[in-house]
């Protein structure tokens, strides 16, 4: 009977052990995946943020076609207005509100057909 309860006793350490180990093994998996859900966080803004620069400069780029063409065309009011919005800032990324305004006087307030 000692016998059966000294290797009992021992087998329960083992599993002890081993229980141990698994524990440890899920806490190092758990950093892991958490690292990683953090990691595509960061790129998923990062992303975000190449995106919206992509589409700036879209945009920049389709106001200085305009502004060559209206000039191309002599139209100088309108040339001047482009001109204006560009160096305004009509484009920059405004990350923290992500909006982007525009400030101008009434008599700059004319459609602009922008061609992409």
């Amino acid at each position: 009977m000692t016998a059966r309860f000294k290797r009992l006793k021992t087998e329960m350490a083992e599993i002890s052990i081993e229980q141990e180990v698994i524990k440890e093994g899920q806490r190092q998996v758990r950093t892991k995946i958490e690292d990683i859900n953090e990691e595509c966080e960061q790129l998923r803004e990062a992303t975000k943020q190449i995106i919206q620069q992509s589409a700036n400069t879209q945009i920049r780029l389709a106001i200085m076609f305009n502004i060559l063409k209206a000039r191309e065309e002599g139209d100088f009011a309108k040339t001047r207005q482009l001109t204006q919005l560009l160096r305004n800032g009509a484009c920059k990324n405004d990350l923290n509100h992500g909006s982007r305004f525009v400030h101008q006087s009434s008599e700059q307030r004319r459609p602009i057909a922008f061609v992409f």
